[in-house]
């Protein structure tokens, strides 16, 4: 099972920088494999708490290389809830990965482990009957400090 790792990070921040550079990425430092996953970005601030700046990423299973590629860059600069990372950024910049495995159903809504698990939820907005999802990553209750 591949797990993410520091140079699938450093390959999303190189492809960042190329962006910027009107550069090519170097070649990453990491084999190829066929996995949802997720690019984080955060941005330190005055030496405080990490703060997240962008995190998206696809519940198909994508190529590794060429999905942290894409997802590097759309998390980065297409995330809705955020502006567009500019370049200046790049120094304060923290960036994590998660490639998701063995996916499972839960039996009901306490069948989890935080830290462990990661959360799919999908509903129909009552409101508007639009489809809805959200997708929390295993990291995300455990650094919000829940513990259900």
């Amino acid at each position: 099972m591949v797990s993410a790792n520091r140079e699938m990070a450093v390959y999303c921040f190189d492809t960042l920088v190329a962006h910027y550079n009107n550069e090519e990425a170097p070649p990453p430092a990491f084999d190829e494999g066929q996995h949802p996953l997720f690019v984080t970005w955060k941005k330190v601030v005055n030496g405080g708490e990490p703060r997240l700046r962008g995190c998206i990423g696809t519940l198909e299973a994508r190529g590794l290389i060429n999905g942290f590629k894409d997802y590097a860059l759309t998390s980065a600069l297409r995330d809705r809830r955020f502006p567009p990372i500019q370049a200046k950024e790049l120094p304060s910049l923290e960036c994590t990965v998660s490639i998701l495995t063995n996916y499972e159903t839960a039996n009901n809504y306490l069948d989890w482990e935080v830290g462990v698990h990661g959360m799919i939820i999908e509903f129909t907005d009552p409101n508007n009957q639009t489809r809805r999802s959200a997708t929390y990553l295993p990291e995300v209750a455990a650094h919000e400090g829940k513990d259900y």
